[in-house]
């Protein structure tokens, strides 16, 4: 009796392909900084796409931009990936106070990207968002700049050592954790600063009446109710790799890159993605015309 046929070939999987939503926000980007996290966030541009893209501040560190004049090719990628999203995207640039030497071209567009300090955004189901990176909640930079000059310089202290932690961590098998998130939230705890910036943001969304509010600056993903509104913070891309997606239907959700690039294939880069070698390259980060005399060029 002959055999059975084979079946016939199973081809593999295609790569996954973008993810879409309605709206995307990030926040605390700092391009232009060491420990941003450039790499993971190209891909990250890469693999999801959606109608708005909203850019919450700090995207740009300006403080660490003062000091160094060029820039990590792995960050110069993510801000012609920015530019490429343009075409078809809009793009909302929301200042910071790490980009706030940008708060003067507020209200301007530069293509199809619009800068201003703050913006509503309407959600499928019909509900109004203020969309704000939130440090003008935060005391200490509003009253004592040089602390939080301070602060950053310490952060990026802790963020170093991290990196060795990390490394003998991962060695003994043991799970990851961050010093520097640590010491960051612990101190912020004990001096109540998480609440009162919390309670800050929400008198200024029921003032407004918004249903909610999407804000950034704490480096803290956060989705949540809080006396009827809805209080949702992007994270960052220095440590959470982090961003807020808004849904067809109107729904909200925090993305954690992490969670997600764990499932793709590291051998099957990105389109345009660099290896971590070639990072070393540096280039100029190009600034448009009107943005000459700021300093940064």
């Amino acid at each position: 009796m002959p055999a059975p046929p084979s079946p016939p070939p199973q081809e593999a999987p295609a790569p996954p392909g973008p993810r879409p939503f309605r709206a995307l926000f990030l926040s605390d980007l700092h391009l232009g900084n060491p420990w941003c996290q450039a790499r993971e966030l190209a891909r990250f541009l890469s693999f999801f796409s959606c109608d708005s893209l909203y850019l919450v501040g700090d995207i740009v560190d300006g403080w660490k931009a003062r000091q160094r004049s060029r820039w990590p090719q792995s960050h110069q990628r993510v801000i012609q990936k920015l530019l490429q999203i343009s075409q078809h995207t809009r793009i909302c640039y929301i200042t910071g106070n790490h980009d706030d030497f940008l708060d003067a071209f507020d209200g301007r567009r530069f293509g199809h990207i619009e800068i201003c300090r703050r913006a509503l955004h309407h959600t499928a189901d019909g509900r109004r968002f203020s969309v704000l990176h939130g440090d003008e909640f935060d005391r200490v930079v509003k009253r004592h700049r040089w602390i939080a000059r301070l602060g950053d310089r310490a952060y990026g202290v802790a963020l170093g050592v991290n990196a060795g932690l990390g490394a003998l961590r991962s060695w003994m098998g043991w799970e990851p954790w961050s010093l520097s998130d640590y010491l960051k939230h612990k101190v912020k705890d004990v001096v109540g600063f998480l609440s009162d910036f919390e309670a800050a943001v929400l008198r200024e969304t029921a003032r407004e009446r918004s249903a909610g509010v999407i804000c950034g600056h704490l480096h803290r993903p956060a989705l949540k109710n809080m006396r009827s509104i809805v209080y949702a913070n992007c994270g960052d891309w220095v440590e959470s790799c982090s961003a807020l997606a808004e849904r067809p239907d109107g729904r909200l959700e925090i993305l954690r890159w992490r969670d997600w690039s764990a499932a793709l294939a590291p051998e099957r880069p990105f389109e345009g993605e660099a290896s971590p070698e070639e990072d070393p390259a540096v280039a100029t980060f190009p600034l448009p015309p009107a943005m000459g005399g700021l300093g940064l060029s």
